[in-house]
């Protein structure tokens, strides 16, 4: 049973690539974006933006302040 999973999963655990990622043939890189200065190299186009993925922040809630009493949170009738 193992061997027949382990041959199984020998085309997945080669189907990575180590080469630089380029356009396919015949194609050509994206346009270059409104007011930018130059065309963006493939490694700018693959990292992502900061509001793609926001840094967490470590800070830890330093004051609380009380909720004043809302009118409008009635019990159930």
């Amino acid at each position: 049973m193992r061997a027949v999973l382990l041959l199984a999963a020998l085309p997945l655990a080669a189907c990575g690539s180590t080469q630089a990622l380029k356009p396919a043939p015949g194609q050509a890189m994206p346009v270059t974006p409104y007011g930018a200065a130059q065309q963006p190299a493939v490694a700018d186009l693959l990292t992502p933006s900061v509001q793609a993925r926001p840094q967490r922040t470590g800070e830890v809630l330093k004051s609380s302040q009380k909720r004043e009493p809302d009118p409008f949170d009635l019990p159930p009738r």
